[in-house]
């Protein structure tokens, strides 16, 4: 689907969507728990219907239902089942993959891991160290990934500065052993925010994991989750397409958001003051790699010039995000350069327009989107039915803001 946008003013009040990022926390935790656990203001984007359709082939019984409810029949104990190991497959998301390698080596012991777009080709090589450390065999071929084995008590080092995905995988899988562990990040912990929602949905669902110093984690085995009923809160990752719609024209109101999340992509407010004000400056985005497109929108029209530094992880997203960012945003007339792990925004006044790829990519057409209210020109985004990822109403949302969009097809 190819949309056109007329600029315009986007006016009005909005939502955004639940949490992906918690949503796959909390459900994962409900599959694991020994009971039926449901789940409210869960938004089945495509990213958490390849999840639920993970655990479903693990055995988890899911039952979808009204008013954005999800039911979920857990799967009880680890003892790891005989038969053969499923075929999982994680669509596009890495959340999926990666947080359910090791709950599937727990609960099943393995799986064939399948996906699509760039999925199978982002970076696996912390577990594949791990894996080959204890003994549990895994093999790439023709797209699919199999690992089989069992996890064990004992230490694991992973590096902090690869994802934070494969600390929240093992911090799911390590407490269901029948011995402690100890998770050790081997360099400083970047996406710090991830890890801290993923410890608080443990706590949620009553599963102890104690941080005994920066990056080292002491986890007591045997503990079991406890099935609870949780609601997702809404994201602030997507949110902050909302802010930088604001920040170049717009006025969205945008609601519903917990101030108080331990989301850590809530930290766009403040970004959006520092960027507000003119001058030159740095954005450090480890903490905040998700930011990226919609603080380069902002930065495309300030007065002052923006650096992005430490962002060579956005290269292993949906897309290479450092250069789809940077050719979006130049085709629509910013003045955007890409470093090895950096992004340099010289701010220009307006921006003109044009047409931009989407990329496959849910945060580059997302980015477009709010770049259009600063365009004299319209802008065509093609493939702009990507959003579906993680923001399945998004056009709907900017129509009824008063964005006039062309070329939307529903469903």
């Amino acid at each position: 689907m190819d949309v056109t946008i007329v600029p315009g003013t986007l006016k009005g009040a909005v939502t955004p969507p639940p949490s992906k990022s918690q949503a796959h926390r909390l459900i994962l935790a409900a599959a694991l728990s020994g009971g039926i656990s449901t789940l409210s203001n869960v938004d089945l984007s495509q990213d958490i219907e390849a999840t639920l359709g993970c655990l479903s082939a693990l055995g988890t019984g899911v039952e979808r239902q009204d008013k954005g409810q999800v039911k979920l029949h857990g799967l009880g104990n680890s003892i790891p089942q005989a038969g053969p190991i499923p075929v999982l497959d994680c669509g596009e998301s890495g959340s999926t993959l990666r947080f359910l390698i090791p709950a599937a080596l727990v609960v099943i012991g393995g799986g064939i891991f399948t996906g699509h777009g760039r999925l199978m080709e982002r970076p696996q090589e912390p577990y594949f160290r791990l894996f080959e450390e204890k003994g549990i065999s895994y093999a790439k071929k023709d797209g699919k990934l199999t690992i089989q084995g069992r996890l064990e008590p004992g230490e694991y080092v992973l590096p902090g500065n690869v994802s934070s995905q494969f600390f929240t995988g093992l911090l799911y899988a390590l407490p269901l052993l029948d011995g402690d562990s100890t998770l050790r990040s081997s360099t400083p912990l970047e996406s710090r925010g991830y890890v801290d929602m993923t410890l608080d949905a443990l706590r949620t669902f009553g599963v102890n994991v104690e941080e005994t110093e920066p990056g080292v984690f002491a986890i007591p085995g045997r503990q079991s989750y406890q099935p609870k009923d949780p609601a997702v809160e809404a994201d602030w990752s997507n949110a902050a397409f909302w802010y930088a719609a604001n920040f170049l024209g717009a006025q969205v109101d945008i609601q519903g958001l917990n101030p108080d999340s331990v989301q850590g992509d809530r930290q766009i407010g403040a970004l959006y003051w520092k960027l507000a004000r003119p001058g030159d400056v740095d954005i450090d985005l480890s903490q905040c790699p998700d930011l990226a497109p919609p603080l380069a929108a902002m930065a495309a029209v300030r007065k002052g010039t923006t650096r992005f530094v430490n962002a060579g992880r956005l290269r292993m997203k949906e897309s290479d995000r450092l250069q789809t960012i940077a050719q979006t945003l130049n085709a629509l007339g910013a003045k955007a350069q890409v470093g090895e792990d950096t992004l340099t925004l010289e701010g220009v006044d307006r921006l003109e327009g044009g047409t931009v790829d989407g990329c496959n990519d849910h945060r580059i057409a997302m980015m477009a989107a709010a770049a259009a209210v600063a365009c004299t020109k319209p802008v065509t985004i093609l493939g702009a039915e990507c959003v579906k990822k993680s923001y399945p109403h998004f056009w709907w949302d900017y129509t009824a803001l008063g964005g006039e969009v062309h070329g939307l097809v529903s469903g």
